[in-house]
């Protein structure tokens, strides 16, 4: 991938804030990972799992994410990583969602082929592994799930309401369920963005369907919901 060629070969600049040195300073880190938060749930839509994230999905955040998922920067993957599991962490104590040595499937929201292809990766399943394995190192019993998938083409989201969103997702994802099953009886779901919280319903839904729960949901960032 030509962007992490040119990370070797450039000097690098802070994603965030643009300082130059790291390729996300010390501030912009503070300001990731300071106040991992639940999502209040009159501003999703009702059914969607208890939803904790980051930070919410502006200034540096937001152009971490965006260099991350849009543009390639996949050096950024093990600070937001880092910061997602920080927030499951705090989100599992504050809730006991599972038991310590529990078993627990990361399972990761999926996005179209189509643009996967033109991300030219796959953002949040590489979320999804790094997270399971930080969540091994605190005790719990992590695996990393990619069994979610879309069954059908869906429109942009951007500009939709809560309703339209809905209607847009709806039976759009499918779990291709291998002979093994899945790795563990309930999931935390993992995305990189919530707004209404309609893809985390749908993708909720149908583990439900494959007989997965579904008690917990993170994300990296929340974006602020307007009136």
């Amino acid at each position: 991938m030509l962007t992490a060629v040119l990370d070797l070969v450039l000097p690098q600049t802070c994603a965030g804030c643009e300082a130059k040195g790291a390729r996300y300073c010390a501030a912009c880190v503070a300001e990731l990972t300071a106040a991992p938060a639940r999502q209040p749930q009159e501003s999703l839509l009702p059914g969607v799992p208890d939803c904790w994230s980051a930070a919410p999905y502006e200034g540096a955040v937001r152009r971490a994410v965006l260099a991350y998922k849009e543009r390639g920067a996949v050096a950024l993957a093990g600070v937001l990583a880092e910061a997602a599991t920080f927030t499951a962490v705090t989100a599992i104590a504050s809730t006991g969602a599972w038991r310590p040595h529990e078993r627990v499937a990361v399972v990761p929201v999926p996005s179209s082929r189509r643009t996967l292809r033109g991300r030219g990766h796959d953002p949040v399943s590489r979320l999804a592994g790094l997270v399971a394995r930080q969540l091994r190192a605190f005790g719990w019993r992590a695996e990393p799930w990619t069994a979610l998938r879309q069954a059908r083409s869906v429109a942009d989201q951007a500009g939709l309401s809560s309703t339209q969103r809905v209607a847009n997702l709806a039976g759009s994802h499918r779990v291709a369920i291998s002979a093994n099953g899945p790795p563990a009886p309930c999931a935390l779901l993992l995305d990189d963005i919530v707004t209404t919280g309609a893809t985390l319903l749908e993708a909720t839904r149908a583990l439900g369907a494959a007989g997965v729960r579904v008690p917990l949901a993170v994300t990296v960032a929340a974006t602020r919901r307007r009136s």
